[in-house]
């Protein structure tokens, strides 16, 4: 299974909410210590909350390091981890059209719910709301380009286990575009934070790839 992550989901998760939730007790215990002067208890308390932070950076960077790029085959789906269960995207039809002085690529995603990855104890009939996701079309130039236009399902539509659903969008491309792939991500700031998620910083990224049988050339579009 290809993921957005490299560490366990509810494993970072519970990480960060620990790491936030201890930050802020930290910052009001050095408050009120300061207040009452207690410079001894300051001190200690201030460099335990150091070597805390120094661990949690250190794993962060430390599975970030571990990462490596991929692009996925077409149709290869990449999983991202609601916490109880999953849902996987992937490439299904790309094609593209030529004007003049103008070149959009269409890709069409597919969002499914894969009914194997739920938790036991998460109602079978449950229906799920994606999280909010980024969609870009990256290439070999490392440039990146937003869509321009979605048709079909929208992507933070609700859907029950096993249920799929498929979006298209349009991206306008320059002509020396080459090498196309599709990043889809999580735009979260906290995805920043999480250890081994592929947001965080120095994380390598999983890419799906746009089948090249399903792109027009110019001279058929032309014809």
């Amino acid at each position: 299974m290809h993921t957005n992550m490299n560490f366990p989901a509810p494993l970072a998760v519970l990480g960060f909410l620990a790491a936030m939730g201890g930050l802020a007790i930290t910052i009001l215990t050095l408050a009120v210590l300061a207040v009452l002067r207690q410079t001894k208890w300051l001190r200690r308390i201030a460099a335990a909350a150091g070597v805390c932070a120094a661990v949690y950076l250190g794993l962060l960077l430390a599975f970030s390091a571990g990462s490596r790029e991929q692009t996925l085959s077409a149709g290869g789906e990449k999983y991202f981890c609601e916490i109880d269960c999953h849902l996987a995207y992937s490439v299904r039809a790309s094609h593209e059209e030529f004007g003049d002085s103008r070149r959009r690529l269409y890709v069409t995603v597919q969002t499914r719910f894969d009914e194997n990855t739920f938790s036991p104890r998460r109602p079978k009939d449950a229906p799920l709301t994606p999280n909010p996701r980024q969609i870009v079309v990256a290439d070999g130039w490392n440039r990146n380009f937003a869509p321009s236009a979605m048709e079909g399902t929208p992507l933070t539509q609700e859907l029950v286990p096993g249920e799929a659903y498929e979006t298209t969008l349009a991206f306008d491309l320059p002509p020396d575009a080459r090498q196309l792939r599709l990043l889809i991500s999580s735009p979260g700031w906290e995805e920043h934070l999480l250890i081994g998620d592929e947001n965080s910083f120095g994380h390598k990224k999983t890419f799906l790839g746009i089948a090249p049988e399903a792109i027009v050339s110019p001279e058929t579009a032309n014809k």
